[in-house]
Parts: C-alpha cells; sequence; structure tokens
C-alpha cells in the first residue's frame, strides 16, 4: 500500500466549528465542532472517497495542488 497525501481547507464558520474540504477530491466535505473533529472526519471521508475509487477501479491521483498565502494591502 501506498500514501498519497492529499490538501485540506478548514473554514471556521459563524455558528461554531470548522466546515473542511479537500480541494482535490470534489464533493469530499465535512465538518466538527472543534479543529481535531473536523480533522478526524475528513480524515475518514478521504478514506471512504479513495476506497470507493479503489473499488470502482478508477485512478487514485494524489494532490498536486498548491496552496500559497498572499497579503494586499487595503
Amino acid at each position: 500500500m501506498n500514501t498519497v497525501f492529499y490538501k485540506i481547507i478548514f473554514e471556521p464558520q459563524e455558528e461554531g466549528g470548522f466546515t473542511v474540504y479537500a480541494p482535490k477530491l470534489p464533493g469530499c466535505v465535512s465538518e466538527g465542532e472543534s479543529y481535531e473533529e473536523a480533522y478526524n472526519n475528513i480524515q475518514d471521508a478521504i478514506q471512504l472517497y479513495v476506497n470507493t475509487q479503489k473499488e470502482r477501479n478508477i485512478q487514485i491521483v494524489p494532490d498536486d495542488t498548491h496552496i500559497s498565502e498572499i497579503g494586499i494591502m487595503v
């Protein structure tokens, strides 16, 4: 078995907690009341996503997304 890495994005929600998603895996979204819960939930979601791809003989594509932060003067 190989390890494949995916970037995940956390977005805090007004009502509390976090929504988290993997940009390279369309529709792979989860949430949690805490950062840790959201992290664990997206990890489970990604594993399920990848397992489903394997079952359907769909190629597992590693994440080639580049994430950067930019500052803008306001």
